[in-house]
């Protein structure tokens, strides 16, 4: 990519792989990026640009074609067909958006593209890491990439910005019940949990006699007992609500995940504590890091045949909410939450990284006299 000109921003296209928990993360520290002064072009793939409710308006957006334009992931016979075709396809549709980039970059001197940030899943990602070593051999960590309000209140941005369901809002529901109170519920938008561990959960809730707020998406509603109440007095189901804006209310006081690491930082930065019950891919690695290294959290055991029990979970709700365990935990997470807000803060390590990131990049130029 040619060098860019001293009368024109640095652009970046963000490739992350088309999903909500992929999506989000990139689109916020694209929200960094542009605080520097950077533009910045979303790209997704056709399939799942038709799902998303809303992109920023400041934010330019672009699709890519994964080979299966109809129906995404779901289309293909299965993940290792869908990320063959992804690397095949998306590399060639990726080629031809920066040509078209590039083309329009000469009548327009801000479309073309200086660089890709790729998070796919893929092995596009070695391709693209294997790059960017030999033009960058220093790696720095930036984050934790969660909207300024819920940290560092620099700004004013309260949710990623693009979402692929509709806002079920459960804030008002959330309001009448006493701080530290409320069970928050959530495997997040791909773990599929069997129906023996989802009656588990549910008559756990039930019988533990806490407010509990449980998020099922639309596909796994139908694995919910028959006689359990979707709204009862002390509980409330859903399909779909903005985590974060739960997490930061004073009426939650645990919050029951699969560990993905979206919802493992969101909570962390929040100073939620956790009760693991990881289910797939790097959730229980996610697991002894809460447990075990920043003791945010306790894990619910699985018996012989991989499930929680509702016994179990019983007792780790009252491990989190009673005792004296659940009060240290809950400092530990008070703690994490002011680091990670020090970090994202002017000066802090995220902040110095992001610049001296960019810095590298395009290396500030003397002024002339």
């Amino acid at each position: 990519m040619d060098k860019k000109s001293k009368d024109r921003r640095t652009h970046f296209l963000l490739l992350p792989y088309p999903a909500q928990g992929h999506i989000n993360p990139i689109l916020q520290f694209s929200k960094l990026l542009q605080h520097e002064g950077v533009k910045v072009t979303l790209v997704s793939t056709l399939f799942y640009s038709k799902s998303l409710n809303k992109v920023p308006s400041n934010i330019s957006f672009e699709t890519i074609s994964d080979g299966f334009d109809k129906g995404g992931v779901d289309e293909a016979e299965n993940y290792e067909t869908y990320f063959d075709s992804f690397r095949k396809v998306g590399s060639e549709t990726l080629s031809n958006l920066i040509e078209k980039l590039d083309k329009q970059g000469q009548f327009n001197n801000i479309e073309q593209a200086d660089w890709i940030l790729c998070n796919t899943f893929y092995e596009l990602d070695k391709e693209i890491a294997d790059w960017s070593i030999k033009t960058w051999p220093t790696f720095r960590t930036v984050g934790p990439n969660i909207p300024s309000m819920f940290l560092d209140k620099q700004h004013k941005n309260e949710d990623y910005c693009v979402s692929q369901f509709e806002s079920e809002d459960c804030i008002e529901w959330l309001n009448g019940k006493p701080n530290g109170s409320v069970v928050y519920v959530s495997f997040g938008s791909i773990a599929s949990i069997d129906e023996d561990q989802m009656k588990e959960i549910a008559y756990g809730l039930r019988d533990s006699g806490n407010y509990f707020l449980w998020v099922v998406r639309a596909s796994e509603d139908i694995k919910l007992p028959k006689d359990f109440e979707k709204k009862s007095n002390k509980g409330l189901i859903v399909k779909w609500c903005s985590q974060l804006k739960v997490l930061g209310h004073d009426s939650v006081g645990c919050f029951i995940t699969h560990c993905g690491w979206n919802s493992t930082l969101e909570a962390l930065c929040l100073g939620v504590p956790l009760i693991a019950i990881p289910q797939m891919s790097d959730q229980t690695t996610n697991a002894k890091y809460i447990v075990d290294v920043w003791k945010i959290g306790i894990r619910a055991k699985f018996d012989e045949k991989k499930i929680v029990r509702k016994e179990v979970l019983n007792d780790c709700i009252r491990e989190i909410l009673e005792s004296e365990r659940g009060k240290e935990i809950k400092n530990n997470a008070m703690m994490l939450k002011n680091l990670a807000s020090k970090a994202i803060n002017e000066g802090g390590s995220s902040h110095k990284n992001i610049r001296e990131f960019l810095n590298d990049l395009f290396p500030l130029q003397p002024t002339s006299p």
